[in-house]
Parts: C-alpha cells; sequence; structure tokens
C-alpha cells in the first residue's frame, strides 16, 4: 500500500470514527436528554472547571520537571521552559495525528537542547512504561473497589479473554523473532534499525541510573494524583455526579484513559466512555455525558492554548541558540 495513504489513513480514521461517535451520541439521545446534557454544561460552576484546569497544567508541569531525571543520567541538563513548551507541543499534536506526540516532543527536545533524538525518545518511551504500571496500579485499585459491578459488565461486553491472551502471544513471540534476526543482520536498512533501537534502550535505562530517585517517585505520584483530581473535582459540575464517592470516579477515569487512545485526543470517544460506566452507577446517560464533554472540552482547550502558545515561543526563549 501506498506510504502516503497509509499515512493519510492514520490520520483520518481516528478523527472520522471520533465524529461518527459525536454524531452517533447525539443521534442515540432523546430530545430530553440533549436539552438536560447541554443545560448541564452551560450551567457548569466555573471554579471547579478552573480548579481542573490548574491540576492539569500543573500535571504537564510535574510531567516536565520529571523529564530532567531521565535525561541527566544521559549527561543532558535542559531547562524546564523547553521541557515544558516540548510536552504541551506534545499534547497539541496527538489532537491531529493519535502518538505523533511522542515523536514531536523528542524531535523538539532534540533541537532545543542538541540531544540526540533517539536517546531523547528512549527517555519519553521510559516515561510511558512508568505511566503503563501506574495506570495497571490504578486499575487494580478500582477492580478491588468495583470488583462485581465491573467484571459482570465486562463479561457481558467483551469476549473470552483467552482470544486476547493468544493474540499478545503470538505478537510476542514474532517480536522475539524480529529482534533475534535484525540483531544479527548485516542489512543496512536493519543495521539502522539496531543501531536506533540501541539508542532507544540507552534512554530506556536511564530509569536505573537517576540520581534523585525520591524526586522522581513523588512527581509520579504528583501527576497520577492530579489527574484523578481533575475527574474528582469536575463532579461538582453535574448535580447527579456530586455525590461519587472514589470508586466510580476510578472507574470513570480508567475508562476516560482508554478513550483518549480511540480516536485523537479521545473526541467523541471520551464522553461516551465516561457516560457507560456511569451508567453502572445510577447515573443518566445525560448526566455522564456531561460529565465527560466538561472535562474533556475544557482540558483540550487548555492543551490547545498553550501547546500553540509553546510553537510560538520556543523559538523567542531560545533565540540565542
Amino acid at each position: 500500500m501506498n506510504p502516503k495513504l497509509i499515512k493519510f489513513l492514520k490520520i483520518i480514521l481516528p478523527l472520522a470514527l471520533g465524529v461518527f461517535l459525536i454524531w452517533y451520541s447525539i443521534y442515540s439521545a432523546t430530545p430530553e436528554e440533549r436539552q438536560k446534557t447541554l443545560q448541564y454544561i452551560t450551567q457548569a460552576n466555573p471554579k471547579w472547571v478552573v480548579l481542573s484546569l490548574i491540576m492539569g497544567v500543573c500535571s504537564h508541569l510535574s510531567r516536565a520537571y520529571r523529564w530532567k531525571f531521565l535525561l541527566e543520567p544521559l549527561g543532558y541538563s535542559i531547562k524546564v521552559s523547553n521541557s515544558f513548551m516540548a510536552v504541551m507541543i506534545g499534547y497539541l499534536a496527538n489532537l491531529g495525528i493519535p502518538r505523533s506526540g511522542e515523536v514531536l516532543r523528542g524531535g523538539t527536545i532534540s533541537t532545543y537542547e542538541g540531544i540526540p533524538f533517539k536517546k531523547a525518545f528512549g527517555t519519553i518511551i521510559s516515561e510511558r512504561v512508568i505511566d503503563l504500571i501506574m495506570l495497571l496500579l490504578i486499575i487494580a485499585i478500582t477492580l478491588l473497589f468495583q470488583s462485581k459491578k465491573l467484571l459482570s459488565y465486562l463479561e457481558e461486553k467483551i469476549a473470552s479473554p483467552f482470544i486476547y491472551l493468544a493474540i499478545l502471544l503470538g505478537l510476542l513471540i514474532l517480536g522475539i523473532a524480529f529482534l533475534s534476526i535484525t540483531k544479527t543482520s548485516n542489512n543496512p536498512i536493519l543495521v539502522k534499525l539496531r543501531n536506533f533501537g540501541d539508542g532507544i534502550l540507552e534512554g530506556i535505562k536511564t530509569v536505573s541510573k537517576i540520581k534523585q530517585k525520591g524526586a522522581f517517585i513523588f512527581h509520579t505520584l504528583l501527576i497520577w494524583i492530579l489527574y484523578v483530581g481533575m475527574f474528582y473535582v469536575i463532579k461538582f459540575t453535574v448535580p447527579e455526579t456530586t455525590s461519587l464517592s472514589l470508586g466510580p470516579l476510578l472507574a470513570t477515569f480508567v475508562a476516560g484513559s482508554f478513550a483518549m487512545t480511540f480516536t485523537n485526543g479521545g473526541i467523541g470517544a471520551f464522553p461516551i466512555a465516561i457516560a457507560t460506566i456511569l451508567l453502572l452507577f445510577d447515573i443518566e446517560k445525560s448526566s455522564g455525558e456531561a460529565f465527560g464533554w466538561i472535562l474533556w472540552g475544557s482540558q483540550t482547550a487548555i492543551n490547545i492554548v498553550i501547546g500553540a502558545l509553546s510553537f510560538l515561543f520556543l523559538p523567542i526563549v531560545n533565540r540565542e541558540k
């Protein structure tokens, strides 16, 4: 298949899915549900939205600062301002092309801090591994609190887990075979790929070489506490969700985290995922979708604004380079 066509489909298909989900959400709702959802959104108390935004920005700042700890073992000390703007540019890029933000973030810090891209990208992969561990931890806590409701729902909606285990095992075997071939091959393309992979691996290994491990762990915990906090304060914007306890909110957090990967920045998928989970806790669809749209809309808006400003100010802040 034409590489340009593949690239185009990677951009347009998630976006088309997001648009379809928005249309489906509106079309499947009754006029009363649509009116109620819109009413909740327009009447949301601004103070809780602003507090959620502050938490979001603080989590991005903490992520930018934490990145310094991963780059220091490689011999690089970066400006927090450059790190923060690179992070925000990455979030902005993900709204256009899913998962492109990590590449652009690595390229940005490489350009303005003189760090080889493959090493910078390796530290970003390290971050993602750590983030995955934190998400799995939250999923475990969520299942501990809400195991009966969530497991019964998963049994109804999802096929046998053995199918997914078989697929994962097959992919693992293919991956090991590919790595074995790449490691010994003299093919020029595979040699370049091996060298690039070595650079990424060096970046990943920086986790074990971090000097300020206590500060790194602190910022990791802070980032995820702020993420959950963003959900918690938004519950006060919708009357029906104000009484939600931590357990149901963690369930919505997990659903929202997965929804963010389905479409560009979670457009369309995020509110539907939130509403679907909240239905399990007797929250009406209109209220659940309002919750999702308020949270997604406010965080997306601030990411667009700060991401765009970062594009503008990065060359200005680094004009001497």
